[in-house]
């Protein structure tokens, strides 16, 4: 069994070595499935210890056995509750919904944790083998079967909005897990509780992990930045030319020089697309640059700014205000002759940092605004649009979830006296 242990342990540190050395994005599955594999490697050691201290409870002293015995069995406590996180977190992602279980989770875990060390702890021997026994194992085995519970308890409730592939793999893994637990737990000689987790570890490492597929999402989220970065309307650039063009006819006076200027502006920083975030500072240049040309296009048309100035230096996702803006202009205020106005506000409410656009266009027509919210609810499984009226919307929506988290977005909301306002949520960087 010591070397079944020590076999286990080899795989699971050459799993680490190459998850962790392997490019990836921050997201928060990647870090539970991060701290589940260290776990692993910890239970896998005190679980080859174990083993050899307690078939020479005549050697090793019993202060020895109870202390690795009871971490032992504390880390698995532990791996099965991460398994459990893993699991919610892939929930959450496949169907938006929050992980309501997770504070009952971690007072499970807490409880189990105490009963392992706090109870106390014997030892059986018999002619196959010995095996640790008494209180201290009963509560933190009530934990592993609660959490494999609600592990089969989120797979069932969820299965229909869970894709198929990974609904697959999450009960593949679960029923290796729930075999091995069932049968350690009618053999207790056999040890093998390590190879069940090992096994369910692996199983995720080689499907929804694996280093290889982690690189080429990582490569296609760069090129889909790259490619949605170089969304600017060519109507915009063309039209904006010959309005500068027409001015140098009929005057030859600075503000030609002016408009060309805030042009050059525009361009020289919306071409930037080796920067996903950029300082709200940048941003709002950029903006400006933007609203000041369509203000000269349209006389008729204004634009007012209400920005912390405090909140200058915070990071947000490049090109986001632009396409939402120029969004107002063609499907708000175009059908009112460019006769109206917009107001851009950014504040901070507790950790997050709000920005809101709000224009006095015709707002929704019947029926689009829950097109849209379905859309923004749904930006995963949209397809890449090319072509049609929400592609900067959409665009906008898969780039914050993207750089910021899907905790993150943007949404709309109807104004009482007529248009539409566009509210984004971004974190606060420090």
């Amino acid at each position: 069994m010591l070397r079944m242990e020590i076999a286990l342990l080899l795989v699971v540190a050459f799993i680490a070595f190459n998850y962790f050395t392997a490019e990836k994005d921050e997201a928060l599955l990647h870090k539970a499935f991060e701290g589940l594999i260290v776990c692993v490697m910890a239970n896998l050691l005190f679980d080859g210890i174990t083993v050899y201290t307690v078939n020479n409870l005549n050697t090793v002293p019993l202060l020895l056995n109870n202390v690795v015995h009871r971490f032992f069995l504390g880390s698995m406590v532990a791996v099965i509750f991460l398994f459990y996180r893993y699991i919610a977190i892939i929930v959450q992602d496949e169907t938006g919904k929050p992980r309501k279980l997770d504070s009952i989770a971690l007072a499970m875990l807490v409880l189990a944790l105490l009963g392992n060390f706090l109870l106390p702890i014997e030892y059986t021997v018999t002619e196959h083998g010995n095996y640790s026994s008494g209180p201290y194992m009963y509560v933190p085995y009530a934990a592993v079967a609660f959490y494999l519970s609600l592990c089969i308890g989120l797979l069932v409730a969820n299965r229909r909005e869970i894709s198929p592939r990974k609904r697959n793999i999450i009960g593949t893994a679960l029923a290796i897990e729930v075999a091995f637990t069932i049968l350690q737990g009618l053999n207790h000689t056999w040890l093998i509780s390590g190879l069940g987790m090992t096994l369910m570890t692996l199983s995720f490492y080689l499907t929804l992990e694996n280093p290889e597929a982690l690189r080429r999402e990582l490569t296609e989220q760069r090129l889909s930045m790259l490619y949605l970065k170089s969304q600017v309307n060519p109507h915009f650039l063309y039209n904006t030319l010959d309005t500068i063009r027409i001015q140098a006819q009929l005057n030859g006076d600075n503000q030609t020089a002016s408009l060309l200027m805030r042009l050059v502006d525009f361009f020289r920083l919306s071409v930037k697309v080796d920067r996903p975030m950029v300082t709200l500072d940048d941003e709002m240049e950029l903006l400006e640059a933007y609203m000041d040309l369509m203000c000269y296009r349209y006389p008729e048309l204004s634009c007012s700014y209400d920005i912390d100035p405090e909140l200058g230096e915070q990071q947000v996702p490049n090109f986001i205000l632009q396409p939402l803006v120029e969004n107002s202009l063609l499907h708000g205020l175009k059908n009112k002759g460019y006769h109206g106005e917009i107001d851009i506000s950014c504040s901070k409410e507790d950790d997050r940092l709000i920005i809101s656009i709000k224009d006095t266009g015709t707002g929704f027509d019947t029926g689009k605004k829950e097109i849209i919210d379905n859309m923004l609810i749904n930006y995963d499984r949209q397809p890449p649009k090319l072509t049609g009226g929400s592609i900067g919307v959409l665009n906008v929506q898969k780039r914050i979830k993207l750089l910021c988290g899907k905790d993150y977005g943007l949404h709309y909301t109807d104004n009482p006296d007529g248009g539409v306002t566009a509210h984004i949520t971004l974190p606060m960087t420090k």
